[in-house]
C-alpha cells in the first residue's frame, strides 16, 4: 500500500484491548507505594511508555515520502487454554516464568506507542513461543492491516523440548497448514508496498532458505523498487556472529578468559555454519550482497539489539526481544 493513513483504524482495534499496566518488571516501588503500584504511581513524573527500550535508526531507501516503522521481534507469548492438555499447560507455566510473564503487556505497550508515533509495525517472528489454540488466538487478535511480519522458529515449535523433532523443512511442513490459516500473510515469502518501498518477508527460521524462496525474493527485486528484507534469523556477518556468541555462549568465555577483548572470530557453528555450507543459502546471500535494490534487512532471534553493514547498499538491523519491551523505530526516507 502507498498510503499509511489507515493505521488509525487498526490501532483502534488494538487499543481496545489495552488494560492498565502492571508494575514495572524488576522495579521496586517507592516505599510509600503499594506493591502492585502501576508505572504512573511508581514514576509519577515520567511518561507512560518510558519503560519501552527503543533504538532509533534512519534508512535512506528512496521512498516516495518519508514514513516510520516500529520493528519488534520475539514477544514469545505463552498462553494455553485449560482444556489444551497437560503438555501445553506445563509449557505455559514454565515458559511464562522464563519470559517474565509480561509478554502480552509488552506487545500492547508497543502497539499503543506505535499508534501515534509510527505508520506501521513490523514483527519479525517468535510472536508466540509454541503452538497452542490460545497462542493462535492471540496472533489473530494482534495481527491486522497495520502489523506485518514473518514467522520465527518458535512458531513452528509444537511442544518445545517435550517432544523429539528435527528442525528441517519436513518438520515445518507438519505445521504449515495451521500456521497459514492463522497468520494473515504468505508465511514463506510475502511483500507489502509502503510509499514506494517493497517490504519482503522471508521464512528463514532455521537459518537457511529454499531454492523457491530465493527465486521469489529475486522476483521481488526485479520489480525495480527499493527493497527491505524482513526475516527472523539474521544473515550473519562476522560482527553480528561475534555479538551473538558473546551474549549467548558462556562456554566461549570460560575457554578464552580474554574473550571480551579478543579480536579473534568465535568458532562458527549453528545457523552461521549452515549459511556458509548450504549451497542455496550461500548463493542467495551472495546474490543479496550484490543486489543494489536491497536497502536494509530487519531481523530478530538474538534477543539483543545490534547492527552491521551487510552490503554496499544495506545495513542489517537486529532488534532486541519484545518480551523485554524492546523495539526499534526506523525512519525510511
Amino acid at each position: 500500500m502507498d498510503a499509511v493513513s489507515s493505521r488509525r483504524d487498526f490501532f483502534k482495534l488494538s487499543a481496545g484491548a489495552l488494560v492498565a499496566t502492571a508494575a514495572l518488571p524488576g522495579c521496586r516501588p517507592q516505599d510509600d507505594k503499594p506493591a502492585d503500584a502501576k508505572p504512573a504511581d511508581v514514576f509519577p513524573q515520567r511518561g507512560n511508555f518510558e519503560r519501552l527500550v527503543l533504538a532509533y535508526s534512519c534508512v535512506n531507501a528512496g521512498a516516495t515520502a518519508p514514513f516510520s516503522v516500529l520493528h519488534v521481534s520475539d514477544t514469545h507469548l505463552t498462553e494455553a487454554y485449560p482444556d489444551e492438555g497437560e503438555m501445553k499447560l506445563k509449557l505455559k507455566e514454565i515458559r511464562t516464568k522464563t519470559f517474565g510473564g509480561h509478554q502480552e503487556e509488552a506487545l500492547r505497550d508497543s502497539l499503543a506507542w506505535a499508534k501515534t508515533n509510527v505508520d506501521f509495525v513490523m514483527h519479525t517472528g517468535d510472536l508466540i513461543d509454541w503452538q497452542s489454540r490460545a497462542n493462535y488466538d492471540l496472533v489473530k487478535k494482534y495481527f491486522g492491516p497495520e502489523m506485518f511480519g514473518c514467522l520465527g522458529n518458535h512458531e513452528y515449535s509444537r511442544n518445545m523440548w517435550l517432544e523429539t523433532c528435527e528442525e528441517n523443512e519436513a518438520y515445518k511442513t507438519e505445521s504449515r497448514a495451521a500456521l497459514s490459516a492463522t497468520f494473515p500473510f504468505d508465511i514463506s515469502v510475502s511483500s507489502k508496498l509502503v510509499n514506494g518501498v517493497n517490504f519482503v518477508t522471508l521464512d528463514d527460521v532455521y537459518g537457511t532458505v529454499t531454492a523457491d524462496q530465493a527465486t521469489r525474493v529475486a522476483d521481488e527485486a526485479k520489480k525495480g523498487l527499493p527493497m527491505v528484507l524482513c526475516m527472523h534469523v539474521p544473515f550473519y556477518t562476522d560482527a553480528i556472529w561475534r555479538v551473538d556468541r558473546k551474549f549467548w555462549t558462556a562456554a566461549a568465555q570460560k575457554a578464552e578468559p580474554n574473550f571480551h577483548r579478543s579480536a579473534a572470530l568465535p568458532a562458527i557453528d549453528g545457523e552461521y555454519e549452515k549459511q556458509k555450507k548450504d549451497p542455496v543459502t550461500r548463493d542467495f546471500i551472495a546474490y543479496l550482497k550484490s543486489e543494489t535494490k536491497l536497502k536494509a534487512i530487519l531481523t530478530g532471534h538474538m534477543h539483543i539489539c545490534t547492527e552491521d553493514r551487510f552490503s554496499p547498499t544495506a545495513m542489517e538491523y537486529v532488534v532486541g526481544g519484545n518480551f523485554l519491551f524492546h523495539g526499534r523505530e526506523i525512519l525510511f526516507s
